[in-house]
């Protein structure tokens, strides 16, 4: 069956769902986006999201095409349509249609406004049980990755070219060999002495929604967190390691460049923060 999928105030079939070639999106990657997990029908950290999707707008001096609770309210509609029980509402706003120009266009134009699902099991996957591999690339990306643009040509790049490496994903490398995080995730490590390590927040990662709750979650446990960046050599010889993100919560890595880290299992405390993480916010879900 079609999905249903809104664009700009309209529910209307996929195969209906049309944006004009002149929106600057298509043209200039003009745009911002979000993905907020369904599980059992609820949203997962909605208000995060939102937030998060608000910062990214007054960054690019964007138009809110709509309020917090309005943008509730289509998200819920859109799940209800398409009968979502566990998945994705993929969330797109772009700064509108105008004739192609680096300028933008004058304040006023309308914003584009796109959301659709997508069904995904996302409590029970197979990259949980075994845990991911990845590979190391350098991270090419402009300087401002805490602002979730569309422009997600070179975190494209970097996975295919991980898979290429018989990895699952990629893990971004700074110039001065410091891991910034995955292509669409953010990046940890867990020490010999249980700390966990991620990089702090700044322009160079994206300020990740789940990642803001599992910390938080982590030091109510009683883990020891560190928030400062890590070398990928000390990520190889780490106790162990995970992503976490919107649809990945948190994901066990364990394999570097081809280096198994551990025994090469997902380990106790990456297993720990995702119990604790998925009881949360199953809790808290909208």
């Amino acid at each position: 069956m079609s999905r249903i999928v809104y664009v700009n105030g309209d529910f209307v079939p996929e195969a209906d769902a049309k944006v004009s070639v002149f929106d600057r999106g298509f043209l200039m990657a003009d745009g911002v986006y979000e993905v907020t997990t369904v599980v059992g029908g609820r949203l997962i950290d909605f208000a995060g999201h939102a937030a998060r999707l608000e910062r990214s707008l007054r960054a690019l001096d964007m138009t809110s095409p709509m309020g917090t609770e309005a943008l509730l309210a289509v998200h819920r509609d859109l799940v209800s349509r398409n009968g979502l029980e566990e998945g994705l509402v993929y969330l797109q706003v772009t700064r509108g249609v105008a004739d192609r120009d680096f300028a933008y266009p004058a304040k006023g134009t309308a914003p584009t406004l796109v959301l659709f699902t997508q069904s995904l099991a996302v409590l029970e996957r197979e990259s949980v049980k075994r845990g991911i591999k990845v590979a190391s690339v350098p991270d090419l990306r402009w300087a401002r990755r805490d602002i979730k643009t569309v422009q997600l040509l070179y975190p494209s790049m970097a996975k295919m070219a991980a898979k290429a490496q018989g990895a699952d994903d990629a893990w971004m490398v700074d110039e001065d060999g410091h891991v910034t995080e995955g292509s669409s995730n953010n990046a940890y490590i867990v020490t010999s002495a249980g700390t966990i390590v991620t990089r702090p927040l700044n322009h160079a990662i994206l300020h990740g929604i789940t990642r803001s709750a599992v910390l938080r979650l982590a030091a109510e446990t009683g883990l020891g967190v560190e928030e400062r960046p890590f070398l990928l050599a000390e990520a190889k010889v780490a106790a162990e390691a995970f992503i976490t993100s919107a649809s990945a919560f948190v994901t066990p890595v364990v394999e570097i460049d081809g280096t198994a880290l551990g025994d090469g299992r997902p380990g106790a405390v990456t297993r720990r923060l995702r119990e604790i993480y998925i009881e949360e916010c199953l809790a808290k879900a909208v």
